[in-house]
C-alpha cells in the first residue's frame, strides 16, 4: 500500500474492564467485541494502516491472552503486513500506567489512541501540529452537543488551557476524542500506576505543553450499550467513502516532461494542502500517474517508488497523506522491451481507477479525479467518476470548489 511514517508508531489502550457493558466485556476486552464482520480493534487497526502506520503496540490487562491471540490472527495484520505487538501491565495499571510500562518498546512520536472509540482524524496532522507547538503531546478535539459523558476541555484553537476533570452542564463543548499524538517526553510525567485523565493531560495543560486540534470526523464511544447497538452499523459504514484521485505531474507537481527522480520534483502551488484537505474531508486520497518515462528508459521504477516514497514523507510532514499510489510504466513506443505495449491502465483507459475501486471501499458517487489533460477526465469518466480540469493556480483553493 504505502510506507509508514518514519519513526512513528501507534499504541492502542486494551486495558480498561468495560464495565458499563454488563455482561458484554465480562469475559472479553472491549476493543474485542464484535461489530459487524471483525472485533471492533481490526476496524480502528485498518484505519490507522491505510494512513501508513505498520508498527502497532497493544497495551493490555483484562484477558490479556485474548488479546495476544488476537494478535495472531487480526485480519488488519494480514492485509497490511502489520507489525502487532502486545505489551501487558505486570498489573492493572490505568491509562498512564500502561503507557508507562510500554515506554522502552516506543519510538520518539507516536499515536496513542483509546481501543474503545472512533475518530475520523488525520494522524499525520495531529502529529504535524505537535511538531508546530512544540508541545509534549497533541490532542485530537471533537465538539459534541451536550457532551455530559464527557470531560469538556478549554480549547483557544491551538492549546488546551483546561483538562477539566468534573463534569461540566454545557450544550455544545470539545472533548477529548481519544486520540493524541505524544513526544518521548510524555515519559517523564507518567508512574508505574495512573490516569492520564487525572495525572497526565491535567498538568501538561497547565503547563502549555498539550496542544488541541479540533476534528470534525465520525466520532463514536462504543462504552455503552445504546452506543455499541449503533456501531454495528455505523462503524462498517465508515470504511465506504469518496475519494480524491491526484493525477500528479502537472496537477501535485511542476510537468517537466518525464519526472521520474527526486531531483526533478517541483511541488505545485498548495499541492499539500490539497491532499490534506482531502484527508481532512474524510475522503481516500489516490495519485493515478501514467510514467512513459519507464518505457522509454529514461528512469526506473525503483526511481519512481523511490520519487513516491520521498513525496509521501513530505507529505506526512506536512499533515497530509496519499493512501495508495499507482502508476503506469507502459508505452507503445517504449525502448525497453518489457515495457513496450499497450496496457488497459494507461490514461485515457481507466485500469487505475477502476483498480483502487475493487481493492478499496470507494464510493464512486462521492469521488473525483483531478486532473490538467483531456486523457485523465476521460480516464475518469471510462470509470464512473467525475473528473475535474486543474489548469493551474491554487490546488487547494481548487479541490476546495470541487469537493
Amino acid at each position: 500500500m504505502t510506507s509508514p511514517p518514519l519513526n512513528a508508531q501507534v499504541a492502542i489502550l486494551c486495558g480498561g474492564l468495560g464495565t458499563r457493558l454488563g455482561a458484554l466485556t465480562a469475559s472479553v476486552p472491549k476493543p474485542l467485541l464484535p461489530v459487524g464482520d471483525m472485533p471492533f480493534l481490526d476496524h480502528l487497526l485498518f484505519e490507522v494502516a491505510r494512513f501508513g502506520f505498520r508498527d502497532i503496540l497493544l497495551l493490555a490487562h483484562f484477558q490479556s491472552e485474548a488479546v495476544q491471540r488476537f494478535a495472531e490472527i487480526s485480519s488488519a495484520r494480514a492485509a497490511f503486513d502489520l507489525n502487532l505487538r502486545v505489551c501487558i501491565e505486570p498489573q492493572r495499571a490505568g491509562t498512564g500506567g500502561a503507557l508507562y510500562h510500554a515506554q522502552n518498546l516506543l519510538a520518539d512520536e507516536f499515536i496513542l489512541m483509546n481501543g474503545d472509540t472512533w475518530l475520523g482524524a488525520n494522524y499525520h496532522a495531529l502529529l504535524a501540529h505537535r511538531a508546530a507547538t512544540n508541545t509534549v503531546a497533541a490532542m485530537a478535539l471533537r465538539e459534541v452537543a451536550e457532551p455530559d459523558r464527557y470531560n469538556v476541555v478549554d480549547f483557544d484553537g491551538r492549546l488546551i488551557r483546561n483538562f477539566r476533570r468534573s463534569r461540566v452542564s454545557t450544550e455544545t463543548g470539545f472533548i477529548n476524542g481519544g486520540v493524541a499524538a505524544c513526544s518521548a517526553k510524555i515519559f517523564q510525567y507518567l508512574s508505574p500506576k495512573g490516569s492520564l485523565e487525572d495525572e497526565v493531560w491535567p498538568i501538561l495543560a497547565e503547563q502549555g505543553l498539550l496542544a488541541g486540534l479540533s476534528t470534525p470526523g465520525f466520532f463514536l464511544d462504543i462504552g455503552i450499550p445504546a452506543a455499541f447497538e449503533s456501531a454495528q452499523i455505523d462503524i462498517p459504514a465508515q470504511h465506504r467513502r469518496g475519494a480524491v484521485f491526484f493525477d500528479r505531474d502537472g496537477v501535485l507537481n511542476a510537468d517537466h516532461g518525464h519526472v521520474g527522480t527526486v531531483d526533478r520534483l517541483e511541488w505545485l502551488k498548495d499541492a499539500e494542502r490539497a491532499v490534506r484537505l482531502a484527508n481532512d474531508a474524510n475522503r481516500y486520497a489516490f495519485v493515478v500517474t501514467n510514467q512513459a518515462g519507464v518505457a522509454k528508459g529514461y528512469y526506473t521504477e525503483g526511481d519512481v517508488n523511490a520519487l513516491h516514497a520521498h513525496m509521501q514523507a513530505h507529505l506526512n510532514a506536512n499533515g497530509a497523506h496519499i493512501d495508495a499510489f499507482r502508476y503506469c510504466p507502459y508505452h507503445v513506443d517504449g525502448t525497453v522491451a518489457e515495457y513496450a505495449r499497450e496496457s488497459d491502465h494507461r490514461k485515457p483507459k481507466p485500469g487505475m481507477i477502476l483498480d483502487l475501486l475493487q481493492k478499496w471501499q470507494v464510493d464512486p458517487m462521492q469521488s473525483v479525479l483531478i486532473g490538467d489533460k483531456d486523457s485523465d477526465l476521460a480516464a475518469a469518466e471510462a470509470a464512473g467518476i467525475r473528473g475535474a480540469k486543474f489548469e493551474g493556480g491554487s490546488l487547494y483553493e481548487f479541490l476546495r470548489a470541487v469537493i
